[in-house]
């Protein structure tokens, strides 16, 4: 008897330089990193760090989105082959013109002598190119993102920024011009395939019920979005991967859209769209949206991918906890509804069972009544990790805390609500005294440890400091 379409197999195809490439010898834990300098022998693309902090491996992916297609730069390193299908893939070699022609982009960190020992250089080159792509001006505020994630081991900064805010004076480029009609031609040549990537170890399925259902018939296959974490499984820790089921091609998961009151996340939604959702409502988490990871870990990586991952000093939980989010769990044909904090039971542990799944989060729309703010301590300010990062949300009337919601990451196992603290404020004038009995309140709260990142005293300290800094920033009083 012939097998269902759906159990056909089929490897990954994507678009290179104009051309479609078949990766039927990539395995489902190829990174794109690994198959550019491999079999397809695009050694531009350097390998640095191999767990996407340092830039070196940066291309640019361009998927079909509206009526165009949307280019955006990526850490090849921790990106599995996969899960490029029906996409393209564009890397330091493409370019240049067939004629020799440098890019814009090119041209401009040659004028500047941007380039010292050149290891990094190709990365510089395509986070800068998928910047010359969005935009026809930059800044150097725009630049400095852009480049965030990129590190040159020469500190070379100053002329690769002098060559960003050059590029766009060099005219248009013949081989990649921009605009709708680039994009249709662009478009047209990516491969399109009704059927589904399925090869041993690995399926992209296309729709939420077919994801659901092949979940629930092998709850220990391991669900891949972004793989921003999972790809350092392999990278780092050299593991060998269950089944992976694939839940970036479902179209319905790649969503953003407001009901009942609350903005709604998909779980195939990129961290770049999630928090620019978010922040267009809450501009004042611009700070934490920006320090989350680079643009390239950001275009790869979900938010609900972070919430599900369920990381105690991951940024995004605090604040979607203090704001009252919840978490869509989807599992078979039903689906559940709790709050964030619910989610999570103990370190590395949640709520969800066997065969479910983090859907969507869903994020309270704002509220005029409300003051909202959070703040991540950390050694450096980009591309690091948190030892304390807090979030309030608080309502006050008439001087007094009506609502007090408090959560911490680093402080404990998981993301928690400072519950006790919150218990010392609620329904007290919202003042310095009030404060001061809300700190002695987070002992009660919270244990936390001494670790790399900073010791147990510090982190207690910091947590009664972001509160008072809180308070100071409500109330206008001096820091």
């Amino acid at each position: 008897m012939a097998s269902p379409p759906e159990e056909k197999q089929r490897p990954a195809r994507f678009l290179l330089d104009g051309h479609v490439v078949e990766a039927a010898d990539a395995s489902p834990t190829t990174t794109l990193l690994q198959y550019l300098r491999g079999p397809l022998g695009r050694c531009g693309t350097k390998e640095g760090c191999a767990e996407g902090d340092c830039g070196a491996c940066t291309v640019v992916v361009g998927e079909p989105h509206g009526e165009g297609m949307r280019y955006r730069a990526v850490n090849s390193c921790i990106r599995f082959v996969p899960t490029l299908d029906g996409k393209e893939v564009v890397t330091v070699e493409s370019l240049r013109a067939p004629d020799g022609t440098l890019h814009p982009v090119q041209q401009a960190l040659v004028e500047a002598h941007a380039s010292q020992c050149g290891f990094c250089t190709p990365g510089f080159v395509m986070s800068l190119f998928a910047l010359w792509l969005e935009r026809e001006a930059v800044t150097r505020e725009a630049a400095v993102e852009a480049l965030s994630g990129n590190l040159c081991r020469c500190t070379g900064y100053r002329p690769i920024l002098d060559a960003a805010m050059r590029m766009h004076g060099l005219g248009p480029s013949t081989h990649w011009p921009k605009g709708t009609e680039h994009d249709a031609r662009r478009r047209a040549q990516v491969p399109v395939d009704p059927q589904p990537v399925r090869t041993p170890g690995y399926f992209a399925p296309r729709t939420i019920a077919a994801l659901a259902q092949a979940y629930l018939e092998a709850p220990d296959s391991l669900l891949l979005a972004g793989g921003t974490d999972v790809g350092l499984w392999v990278t780092k820790q050299l593991r060998d991967l269950p089944p992976i089921l694939y839940l970036g091609d479902v179209a319905e998961l790649d969503r953003i859209v407001e009901k009942d009151g609350a903005l709604e996340i998909g779980a195939a939604a990129s961290l770049t769209d999630g928090y620019g959702a978010i922040v267009a409502r809450y501009p004042m988490l611009a700070e934490l949206a920006e320090r989350f990871g680079s643009p390239p870990v950001r275009n790869s990586g979900t938010l609900c991918g972070n919430v599900a991952n369920g990381s105690p000093i991951g940024d995004s939980m605090p604040v979607l906890i203090a704001l009252g989010s919840e978490v869509v769990l989807r599992r078979g044909e039903q689906e559940r509804v709790l709050p964030m904090e619910a989610l999570y039971l103990g370190y590395r542990k949640s709520a969800m069972q066997p065969g479910e799944f983090v859907r969507a989060v869903r994020v309270p729309l704002p509220r005029a009544d409300r003051h909202v703010a959070t703040y991540k301590i950390s050694k450096r300010r980009d591309q690091d990790i948190s030892a304390v990062c807090a979030a309030f949300a608080f309502t006050l009337r008439g001087g007094n805390v009506e609502e007090a919601r408090i959560a911490y990451g680093g402080m404990a196992a998981t993301p928690k609500r400072a519950a006790a603290a919150e218990d010392a404020l609620r329904g007290k004038p919202w003042s310095a005294t009030s404060v001061r009995a809300a700190i002695e309140a987070l002992a009660r709260d919270f244990a936390p440890i001494d670790d790399m990142r900073a010791s147990a005293a510090y982190r207690q300290r910091m947590a009664g400091a972001l509160l008072e800094r809180f308070h100071a920033q409500t109330t206008g009083a001096s820091a």
